[in-house]
């Protein structure tokens, strides 16, 4: 099973300026999103990402480049998935619902909660708006990719059906994704690798393990 240690940044939270928390992130080592789990979906982006914590906010920054973006999702709750695409599936401690957080290249957002795919509730957009976020896209001259970073502020509250005053010492379970179900060429990779017979991110079992240090 893949293992993270999640580092605090001291004196950061909700509130810090993004540009701060992505500039402190660039720092951090930067973890690989490649397994292809679904031999009819081969193809791999460039995808990285770092994660770690504060007072009372989760940090995740994605690094991408790939052939082809889209993002005509721009509301809440929306298909972000069938855009340029990256997501967080995420619990904690030894709950066995978990949340899932997706997030198409500028920043749009789709947050549920639920124990498997079915069923699932939607957080309602007062909560997700408090999600802060950086996009930054960009096209080389170099090379054929598109390259895109997407730094998130993820603030404790988003987490209603999980008691988080503080993360320091708790442990979690998580895999972190990209895909494209609409691009011009589709794909679903994963952090954690996932043995299914199809593409299907919802499958807690084979989440790594986290720990907030």
């Amino acid at each position: 099973m893949k293992h993270l240690d999640v580092i605090l940044l001291q004196n950061c939270g909700l509130h810090t300026p993004i540009s701060q928390v992505s500039f402190l992130l660039d720092n951090l080592d930067k973890n690989i999103i490649s397994h292809a789990p679904w031999a009819t979906f081969d193809y791999v982006p460039d995808v990285k990402f770092v994660i770690a914590y504060g007072a009372d906010a989760i940090f995740i920054k994605y690094f991408v480049k790939e052939k082809f973006i889209k993002a005509s999702n721009a509301l809440s709750n929306g298909a972000v998935h069938e855009d340029a695409c990256v997501e967080l599936f995420i619990s904690f401690e030894d709950e066995t619902a978990y949340y899932n957080l997706e997030f198409n290249c500028i920043g749009t957002a789709l947050v549920g909660y639920g124990e498997t795919k079915e069923g699932r509730k939607l957080q309602p957009e007062s909560l997700i708006k408090e999600i802060r976020y950086q996009s930054i896209i960009s096209n080389p001259q170099q090379g054929n990719n598109v390259h895109w970073q997407l730094t998130t502020i993820i603030p404790f509250t988003l987490f209603n059906y999980s008691t988080l005053s503080s993360l320091t010492g708790k442990k979690g379970r998580a895999n972190f994704y990209k895909c494209g179900d609409h691009l011009p060429t589709p794909h679903y990779i994963s952090w954690s690798d996932i043995k299914s017979a199809g593409p299907n991110f919802h499958l807690p079992q084979f989440f790594g393990s986290l720990q907030f240090k």
